[in-house]
């Protein structure tokens, strides 16, 4: 008997800068330590804005700075089924979490976390960089290290 999958799901506002990173990472991360027949991930939005589409250009770009440059998503939105499917769903900061929180169906099965929480070196948010100046990657920058720091020590955890 196959044991059952670990699951995580990554969210943020509109699904194309911080979750699709964050996925992203997790995934590079399990490919390297050959984990990945053993995870489901993915990443949603909290809004509806960007549906289909795929991550910010910045976000590709950083990703494919670090040499992640097969990662591929189009962004959904979060829903009800969701809550059930993946063990832990992720916000990114405050705001995230409360309305996660205010969204979650009786019938939850998931622990909500915020992925900072994760952190060692305690930056619990994860902001959003999506409104930084067009030509400014330091945003998207720092949410690749931060996310690459709070994977790797909730992987190690789990």
């Amino acid at each position: 008997m196959s044991e059952k999958k670990k699951s995580v799901l990554f969210i943020c506002l509109g699904n194309i800068c911080r979750s699709p990173m964050a996925e992203g990472v997790f995934l590079n991360m399990l490919k390297e330590k050959k984990l990945t027949g053993q995870w489901e991930v993915d990443s949603a939005a909290l809004g509806s804005w960007h549906v289909g589409n795929g991550p910010d250009s910045r976000t590709m770009k950083t990703l494919e700075k670090h040499g992640l440059i097969d990662y591929k998503h189009r962004a959904r939105t979060l829903c009800d089924e969701d809550y059930t499917k993946y063990d832990v769903i992720f916000g990114m900061d405050d705001d995230n979490m409360s309305e996660l929180a205010e969204r979650k169906p009786k019938k939850s099965t998931t622990r909500l976390e915020m992925l900072g929480e994760y952190d060692p070196e305690g930056e619990r948010v994860i902001r959003d960089p999506y409104y930084d100046t067009r030509g400014d990657m330091s945003g998207f920058e720092k949410v690749y290290e931060q996310c690459v720091r709070c994977c790797k020590a909730f992987l190690d955890k789990s």
